[in-house]
């Protein structure tokens, strides 16, 4: 049974690494595209995915519930005014993972987290 494990553990303490992926979740739903290493990026992408799923309807204890996963004020807005309508219509897959090549000083593989957005999407189509 797979009972308390967890996907990744990122060399970090269990409340190092919620603090980590809440920083980078608001980091993401502020600024829509970061840069950071593949593991971490493949980490993010399960929580930020459950963060937008919540976003996609606006009601009073799903803005507490992503405030208590986020905590921070305006990303939680900006993720219920601007990505849950964005995604509305989208039953998932919210973000891409591009992998940028290699860091300098200690050859970590390097990655492009950001979201998908509509326009790619119909020009993709024609």
């Amino acid at each position: 049974m797979r009972h308390g494990k967890i996907k990744t553990r990122l060399n970090r303490t269990s409340s190092h690494r919620a603090a980590l992926l809440r920083n980078m979740a608001s980091s993401l739903i502020e600024f829509e595209r970061i840069e950071t290493t593949l593991p971490k990026a493949k980490a993010l992408r399960g929580y930020i995915e459950k963060l937008v799923t919540l976003g996609k309807s606006d009601t009073t204890a799903r803005r507490r519930l992503a405030f208590s996963r986020l905590r921070s004020k305006n990303a939680t807005s900006k993720l219920f005014k601007d990505l849950g309508p964005r995604f509305i219509d989208r039953p998932g897959g919210y973000v891409r993972i591009i992998k940028t090549g290699y860091r300098a000083g200690d050859a970590s593989p390097l990655g492009l987290i950001e979201f998908v957005s509509k326009e790619e999407k119909q020009s993709s189509n024609k």
